[in-house]
């Protein structure tokens, strides 16, 4: 258990991060600034700031949105309903470009990892931007995007990976669209890159059909970021993804869970894990400020709840801490009345970790009684272990690699190091 001061000084940091600001990209001097994720107002101002009459800018907006999100455009010469003068003008003045692909990895059951570089937001980056993972999991049915909202984390969640990086900065909305842009360029996802008809004859749809954020960071502590990127991602005129499919999960921050129903109108999601307070404040540090009762009240209120929008509660599951059949009987104790569903999580180990995956046999007894109980309860299986990619092991590459495997990285020449042989 934390000491006081420890405890206070975790409360201190906490509030902080409410208060940081967004971050909004602006182009460094002698960058250009990405076109790609932004809002249809940003873009639409942005037009207007480069000299596009004020009357004009709606419909210019609506053509390059129909390029960029819809048709997944890298370059203003393929908008052929733009005007030459306009392409030439946009391109002298913006870019097209999406996050530097640093390392590509490939899990042996067909889970992808991306280590991405932001573009530099700030002369002491020395032209290297922030690093972030996104994963891609394809399954039967779907095939779900796990994208970052920060970079690092401050929550310290003692079972998580990526608590263990520090906070580097809020994403901004564009970042976060960006790692769907990039997925989508990486698995050739966009309109008019997919065959209508698979071999057997049948429609063949999105690769990229559900999103989740439960990459690096906490979303409800870049709020205004994730609901902006929550409505590009969602716009049927462009990437054209339902809200029911974009998942939010947060580990408990209650101010801010009614306006996340409310704004964004996405699927919640909340990392649980404990019962108790006691055990929570530990596992879950940010539960001495918003603790249990105070969780379970903001998620019977949450907007738009009913039994077709379901709260998913997260519950790693953590060999001798939390995985006794006390617990799971007090869990559906707590949840009685909200409509919810419990994914247990095998835990994914990583370096250094001092917790261990509970027996497969607790799981599903476990998950027995939960199930009894009326409550789905699917035990999430373990995708990407075998590349850090599984749910709590995401952690910049940034923090892991040796200076010189990065040198090699950049050079071109460990590309094939990260390949594998070979949701929600």
């Amino acid at each position: 258990m934390a000491t006081p001061s420890l405890d206070s000084g975790r409360v201190a940091a906490l509030s902080a991060i409410e208060k940081t600001p967004e971050f909004r990209p602006e182009a460094l001097p002698g960058r250009k600034l990405s076109l790609v994720g932004l809002t249809r107002e940003e873009l639409k101002a942005q037009l207007i700031g480069a000299g596009v009459p004020e009357r004009e800018s709606r419909m210019r907006s609506g053509q390059i949105w129909h390029w960029v999100n819809l048709r997944g455009a890298q370059d203003f010469s393929e908008m052929t309903n733009v005007g030459k003068a306009l392409k030439a003008d946009l391109a002298q003045k913006f870019t097209l470009e999406r996050p530097e692909v640093v390392s590509r990895q490939v899990s042996r059951d067909g889970t992808r990892k991306w280590l991405l570089r932001m573009a530099p937001t700030n002369p002491h980056e020395h032209n290297r931007g922030a690093e972030i993972e996104c994963v891609y999991i394809p399954g039967p049915d779907r095939g779900t995007l796990c994208v970052s909202s920060q970079v690092g984390c401050t929550l310290t969640c003692s079972f998580c990976h990526t608590g263990t990086q520090r906070l580097v900065r809020n994403l901004s909305s564009a970042e976060i669209v960006q790692q769907l842009v990039v997925a989508r360029d990486e698995l050739g996802d966009w309109t008019g890159q997919m065959p209508s008809r698979d071999a057997n004859g049948g429609e063949v749809g999105r690769l990229v059909t559900n999103i989740v954020f439960m990459g690096m960071g906490e979303p409800l502590y870049n709020f205004d970021a994730v609901v902006d990127a929550v409505g590009v991602m969602s716009d049927q005129e462009g990437l054209g993804l339902s809200r029911r499919r974009i998942t939010v999960s947060t580990s408990g921050v209650v101010p801010q869970i009614p306006r996340l129903g409310a704004e964004a109108n996405a699927m919640l999601a909340i990392s649980l894990h404990a019962v108790r307070d006691d055990l929570r404040n530990e596992l879950v540090p940010l539960n001495r400020k918003y603790p249990i009762r105070d969780l379970l009240d903001a998620c019977r209120a949450y907007p738009g709840l009913n039994n077709a929008r379901r709260i998913t509660f997260e519950y790693v599951m953590l060999k001798g801490v939390n995985d006794s059949d006390g617990d799971a009987r007090e869990l559906v104790r707590l949840l009685k009345g909200i409509p919810a569903k419990i994914n247990l999580i095998p835990f994914n180990p990583w370096p250094g970790s001092r917790y261990e995956c509970s027996d497969w046999e607790r799981i599903e007894q476990f998950s027995e009684i939960i199930f009894n109980a009326g409550y789905a309860s699917p035990v999430r299986t373990p995708r990407g272990r075998d590349i850090l990619a599984a749910c709590g092991q995401l952690k910049s590459e940034t923090e892991k690699l040796r200076a010189r495997a990065r040198m090699m990285l950049e050079d071109g020449i460990a590309e094939g190091l990260y390949i594998g042989s070979d949701e929600d």
